[in-house]
């Protein structure tokens, strides 16, 4: 039988020998009661690369997010973000549920907004309405399509948010993969910001964990509230020693990554009736949009699944893959041998 590629998500990577040895050999200590030196040295080292103070490690990046909107915003108040965001689409409505906050959606292209969009999006302080504290923005974005939002866009959104008072946040979840698409370090891309979560356990390979990052006073702050929703860990070094290892040995093979997307991408667009989201490949997530002749995503998920390829319906029109550390080239060419296969009896 041929061998599965499953191209769901970034997250579905397994521990190379090398970080499972790592992570067995982990110094650790009680991060709860007293301070894991392991993770100590992550929180330390991430803080220095994304060019902010201090640094607090997470179970989770949907964690990191929460953590951070309700140390920007009162109970109560709301945060302006994209509508297609992780933080709106995916982490079950947290911010309403965990903290009081309400979400002011506003459309963008590719996962981004401009200055032009967030003009005039931030309430009248009144009796009468909610107040406006926050703007998150995602980078890389996801249901994006991987897209990067431009940095001159992004410089300018935070600067206006400034001039309105109001905080910033960055889901960089994948922000590791804009750095190495760029050029630009982290700390550069993570300046406008406030306060950034980045994932290791996403493009990086690491099986556990997310990180969130800020001034010294935020994340002290952050500390308390991780423990509040139940993210106090005890000897987490064994799953940090994961993502040290991670962040010192697999962000520069981010680009093979990136690679092998852009060649399943040229693979689509090259049949009719399919095209990609965003018309390009910028990182390691490929959105094929399907013409509604040719079917339906999730009938094209089934169908995909049934020949060993797994991936995911984003929309009824809609599918995505990720590439990541345990994808090769030849997966590649199965999965594009699979679809001429496929078109070619579909007509």
């Amino acid at each position: 039988m041929p061998e599965e590629i499953d191209l769901r998500s970034d997250t579905l990577t397994k521990p190379t020998p090398a970080m499972r040895r790592a992570m067995a050999e982990a110094e650790v200590g009680d991060a709860v009661i007293d301070i894991d030196p392991t993770v100590e040295r992550l929180e330390h080292l991430t803080a220095e690369i994304l060019g902010k103070e201090a640094a607090v490690f997470m179970p989770s990046g949907s964690m990191a997010n929460q953590v951070a909107v309700r140390g920007h915003c009162e109970r109560g108040s709301e945060f302006i973000c994209e509508q297609d965001c992780h933080i709106y689409q995916y982490e079950q409505g947290a911010f309403a549920s965990l903290s009081g906050l309400v979400a002011k959606t506003i459309p963008g292209q590719g996962g981004g907004l401009t200055v032009d969009q967030l003009r005039g999006q931030v309430r009248a302080n009144t009796d009468h309405f909610v107040r406006t504290r926050l703007l998150c923005l995602e980078n890389t974005h996801n249901r994006g399509g991987g897209r990067i939002l431009p940095q001159t866009e992004v410089v300018q959104s935070c600067q206006w948010a400034k001039s309105q008072g109001l905080a910033t946040h960055l889901d960089g979840a994948r922000l590791w993969n804009a750095a190495v698409a760029t050029g630009s370090s982290e700390a550069e891309l993570a300046a406008p910001f406030d306060s950034v979560s980045v994932c290791f356990s996403k493009g990086l390979g690491a099986p556990v964990g997310s990180a969130l990052v800020g001034s010294r006073e935020f994340i002290e702050q952050a500390r308390r509230t991780r423990k509040l929703f139940g993210g106090g860990m005890r000897q987490a070094g064994i799953i940090a020693a994961g993502a040290l290892y991670a962040i010192e040995n697999h962000r520069h093979r981010l680009s093979e990554d990136h690679e092998l997307a852009k060649r399943l991408g040229e693979a689509f667009q090259s049949y009719d009736g399919f095209s990609i989201r965003g018309d390009s490949i910028e990182t390691n997530i490929v959105a094929v949009e399907i013409a509604p002749r040719r079917g339906t995503a999730q009938q094209w998920v089934t169908t995909l699944g049934d020949h060993g390829v797994r991936c995911f319906p984003i929309s009824d029109q809609a599918i995505r893959f990720v590439t990541h550390l345990d994808v090769h080239s030849g997966h590649i060419d199965q999965v594009r041998d699979i679809m001429d296969r496929l078109v070619s009896a579909n007509g």
